[in-house]
């Protein structure tokens, strides 16, 4: 699967350090997800690409009403950072933007999830298609007009583009978000009640990048703070 980085365009920040982080991954762990930031001024703007089985606890396409629930409830939390990754209060930071897309497929697609935070309201899009044509790639096994491509036999729905060399399916979610904080001095730290609302998550691993430069990081579930001091 071959991820975009909206987060450069969004903030206008030149990152080829966490372009590189997150270019297609060679190897797809559960458990272990990837989150990069971005921030620039009170701008902050985070990727974070989790597996399936970290999300909803399976890779499989959704098939039951049971799994299918699952996937939506996934997305509907995912569609709010602000509830996965804690602030310091006195930073006064409000969501901007949520678009999170992906997961175990509906049978034949994943669902896109918009959320666009103006003046505190909360508008959601959720769409099956992307318009951009997102899904064109990312959903090799049917074109737009719900056919199968050429080598895809009707039996194979059940499989997501992610194959391993064993045929065994793999998901991910991959969401954007973008914030802006009023007082970013006091932006001292990030806080991650992810790994409460995701029992199954154990590390979030990539990039930050700021005006200073970029560094790696790691947030495990045992010590889930990142220290943001020094990066402005």
């Amino acid at each position: 699967m071959r991820h975009t980085i909206l987060i450069p365009l969004v903030i206008g920040v030149t990152t080829p350090a966490m372009a590189e982080s997150t270019r297609e991954m060679d190897a797809h762990v559960h458990g272990h997800g990837t989150l990069n930031i971005a921030l620039e001024g009170g701008k902050v703007a985070m990727e974070l690409i989790a597996p399936g089985a970290d999300i909803v606890g399976f890779e499989h396409a959704a098939e039951t009403d049971e799994d299918k629930a699952a996937v939506e409830a996934a997305l509907d939390q995912l569609a709010h950072p602000q509830e996965m990754f804690s602030f310091p209060e006195a930073a006064n930071c409000a969501l901007d933007m949520a678009h999170v897309e992906g997961g175990p497929e509906h049978g034949e697609h994943a669902e896109d999830h918009d959320v666009h935070d103006k003046d505190g309201e909360h508008a959601e899009d959720h769409d099956d298609h992307d318009k951009d044509g997102e899904h064109a790639e990312d959903h090799d096994d049917h074109d737009k007009d719900g056919e199968h491509t050429e080598g895809h036999d009707e039996d194979h729905d059940d499989h997501a583009d992610h194959a391993d060399h064993d045929g065994e399916a793999h998901s991910e979610f991959h969401a954007e978000y973008t914030f802006t904080c009023a007082a970013p001095d006091a932006l001292t730290e990030i806080r991650f009640p992810y790994f409460d609302l995701f029992p199954n998550a154990e590390e979030l691993g990539g990039q930050i990048v700021s005006a200073k430069g970029a560094t790696s990081m790691e947030i495990e579930r045992d010590a889930p703070v990142l220290d943001l001091r020094g990066m402005f």
